[in-house]
């Protein structure tokens, strides 16, 4: 049989049929690439605001987990508690992550303190961390030590040399009370506007320079001794001469109490140490200085944890999909300070990122790349615990690890309870027009834009650990409200200090921003080995 026409058309047909293939050849990888949802803003603002955890998360870490001292069981409880909360979220690979701190966890379990004579009245108090208790209840004579200003080492050894006799035995004062004016003019509690702007404006050649805020500094030469030394020596003194209790002075106002700490972290180079509020630390000064005798009693109960040499980081994951081995990492500090259950400073930056994540999931979400949650300890200590994990995984520019080119991003939040307003990254300033473009659907909620830096110094938050091993760390600022007056290491860092409207705000915003990080075809654009900034070395101490 003939079959000519019968080819004729199969190959016309066949001719059609090619360039469809192709079209759908090509078309195919774009669809599994899951473009981005045009829609993902309002359903990111409609799960925050219908269905938020964020209150709940910060209620067990700090009602229930607080406070949360690097190396102490409840911060290892808090992170355990954040694996199960976060896998119950639909979350992978939750893990404490363990790092060496290398001193041992401490915790105050019982505190009492009163003026017995001339007056008889309870006494509100802190006790300092890393410290040791007293053994029971001891009484003794109040001594106002009061020391010279801005002294040498020699100066000071010799100022401690004439004590000696008028410390034995006593509960000593340590310094003159402060005297803390009344302020007219509180700061305010938002920032302005236009200097945000001014920040974030890209044509601005300062924009990125103005930090994260803080609460001032003195102004002049430095002293000779600075405060921990002085601290070291008079500590030395103390315990070589028999005292029984150090009363610092808090020297806020309104009863706030700040933390001190042993920076030792020997129970043997210090006596027991409180901070007192400084209403309290003055009446006992006033009445010392008449001349008046002062008869004092405190009871102090700590308990020291050796394995706390070991501590942890907690992590936990949505898996990402085609660019799975690259990541984006979120995250906060879970420890605080033991003067209170550590709400601003920093469960509630861990409560907003854990947030973040989780409105993903929960809208059904399917990151390209993994979303990785960090929380990070020791950060109060010097970002111990988020320098330790960059070391460890990453390297840095210089010494890279291979992981650190799988790094798309890092995100940060750590300054309180206020709604976040703008951010800054470490990287070129295409780097920071794609979150600035990420940010720009929610000036409703007051966020204004985002700015880049070259600044590879280490201090203030987690972020810079980042920053200083030439990542991109992105840092979150905030609206202050009483972050640097009120709750910045002091005993007022409660749940009760939270707004709910601002945290959740910040929570819809570093969502969108983290969806972008995980959708986009391309990683964020880092700086060229020719451009990268010098490294700077990592500072020690508190945050």
């Amino acid at each position: 049989m003939d079959d000519s026409n019968g080819s004729t058309l199969r190959y016309a047909m066949l001719k059609r049929l090619v360039p469809v293939a192709f079209v759908v050849c090509l078309i195919a990888p774009a669809l599994a690439q899951s473009p981005m949802d045009p829609d993902i803003n309002a359903k990111i603002r409609q799960e925050e605001n219908a269905h938020s955890q964020i209150l709940r998360t910060l209620h067990f870490l700090t009602d229930v987990y607080g406070p949360r001292l690097t190396g102490t069981p409840s911060l290892k409880a808090a992170g355990e508690w954040a694996i199960h909360t976060m896998e119950s979220w639909g979350f992978t690979n939750g893990h404490l992550e363990p790092w060496d701190f290398g001193h041992p966890g401490w915790t105050n379990e019982r505190f009492s303190a009163h003026i017995l004579a001339p007056v008889k009245d309870q006494l509100t108090c802190e006790v300092a961390a890393w410290t040791p208790g007293t053994n029971g209840t001891v009484t003794a004579a109040a001594y106002n030590m009061i020391l010279p200003d801005r002294p040498t080492p020699a100066e000071l050894a010799a100022f401690l040399a004439t004590q000696k006799d008028k410390v034995a035995g006593k509960i000593v004062l340590v310094g003159k009370s402060a005297l803390v004016p009344v302020v007219i003019t509180p700061p305010a509690k938002r920032r302005d506007d236009e200097q945000l702007r001014r920040q974030y404006d890209p044509n601005n050649p300062d924009a990125g320079n103005f930090g994260r805020g803080g609460r001032g500094g003195s102004q002049g030469p430095p002293p000779p001794m600075t405060a921990a030394q002085v601290n070291l020596q008079i500590d030395e003194f103390l315990v070589a001469n028999g005292v029984k209790v150090r009363v610092d002075d808090a020297a806020r106002e309104h009863g706030q109490i700040i933390e001190h700490h042993n920076r030792t972290y020997d129970v043997a180079k210090a006596v027991p140490t409180v901070v007192m509020r400084n209403e309290d630390y003055g009446r006992i000064a006033r009445i010392l200085a008449d001349g008046t005798p002062v008869q004092l009693e405190f009871n102090i109960a700590n308990t020291w944890y050796p394995e706390g040499k070991t501590s942890y980081n907690t992590i936990a994951e949505i898996a990402g999909t085609d660019k799975k081995d690259e990541i984006v990492m979120l995250g906060g500090h879970l420890d605080s300070w033991n003067v209170a259950t550590g709400a601003t400073d920093n469960a509630i930056g861990c409560a907003t990122m854990m947030e973040a994540a989780r409105i993903l999931k929960a809208i059904g979400v399917k990151p390209r790349r993994t979303i990785r949650v960090a929380l990070w300890s020791g950060e109060e200590e010097g970002l111990l615990g988020s320098l330790a994990y960059v070391a460890e995984h990453f390297g840095s520019a210089e010494r890279p690890k291979p992981e650190f080119a799988r790094l798309d991003a890092y995100l940060n939040i750590d300054s309180g309870t206020g709604r976040a307003r703008g951010a800054s990254i470490f990287g070129p300033s295409p780097a920071a027009a794609i979150v600035r473009q990420a940010l720009a659907p929610f000036a409703d909620l007051g966020v204004v834009g985002a700015s880049a830096t070259k600044s590879r110094n280490v201090g203030g938050t987690d972020s810079t650990s980042f920053n200083n091993a030439g990542l991109p760390g992105i840092g979150f600022s905030q609206d202050p409200i009483e972050y640097n007056t009120h709750t910045h290491h002091t005993s007022l860092d409660n749940y009760e200090r939270i707004i709910e409207d601002d945290v959740k705000a910040s929570a819809i915003s570093i969502a969108a921003t983290l969806y972008q990080l995980a959708m986009r075809d391309d990683m964020v654009p880092r700086f060229t080995a020719a451009e990268m900034p010098p490294p700077a070395p990592a500072r020690t101490g508190s945050h």
